[in-house]
């Protein structure tokens, strides 16, 4: 499946990801086959960032 387009629609769509079926980024990278580089971009171009603790962006 491919991101949402929209950025804040993508970060809901990750952190659900994170919380409900993966325990790491680069596990959800993985399994969507997208590159973690291209997601922490996309995140950060909307003031997100990845917390590995918290397994989310925040």
């Amino acid at each position: 499946m491919e991101l949402p387009e929209d950025n804040f629609i993508a970060l809901s769509y990750i952190n659900t990801k994170l919380r409900d079926e993966y325990s790491s980024l680069e596990e959800l990278c993985s399994a969507l086959d997208v590159s973690r580089a291209y997601i922490v971009e996309r995140m950060n171009k909307t003031g997100y960032r990845y917390n590995a603790e918290a397994n989310r962006f925040e």
